[in-house]
């Protein structure tokens, strides 16, 4: 019986291996050998959308626009949730809605919260 757990480490010990081994191996040494290496002063230039870049490329952005997109995330990923309850809805039982109103309840509260914070101002 050891021999079958004994086993099942090895094999999850060898594909943990593979997993890191054959990205950095990739990353490192065929990369390098298949990709182009030409490098101009064209290719090096900071691109932005085909114009020619204005100013330095490290632009300190207002950490509001961050916020923003992260609200944005949370609250789209959180309806994605919200898709699987209403197809399995008649399974589930009035459970499901108990369970869904507070999970809505939720996503309501954080959303008053960042609108009182005034997170979702865009100035």
């Amino acid at each position: 019986m050891s021999d079958i757990y004994t086993n099942n480490y090895v094999i999850v010990a060898i594909f943990l291996i593979l997993g890191v081994l054959l990205p950095v191996a990739t990353v490192s040494f065929v990369g390098p050998l298949l990709r182009p290496k030409k490098p101009t002063r064209e290719k090096q230039t900071t691109y932005e959308s085909g114009n020619i870049p204005v100013g330095d490329s490290w632009v300190r952005f207002n950490v509001k626009y961050y916020i923003f997109a992260l609200m944005f995330v949370i609250f789209d990923v959180e309806t994605l949730f919200l898709y699987p309850w209403a197809v399995a809805y008649k399974e589930l039982g009035l459970f499901a809605l108990v369970e869904m109103v507070i999970f809505i309840s939720l996503l309501i509260i954080g959303l008053i919260y960042a609108w009182r914070k005034k997170v979702l101002e865009w100035n």
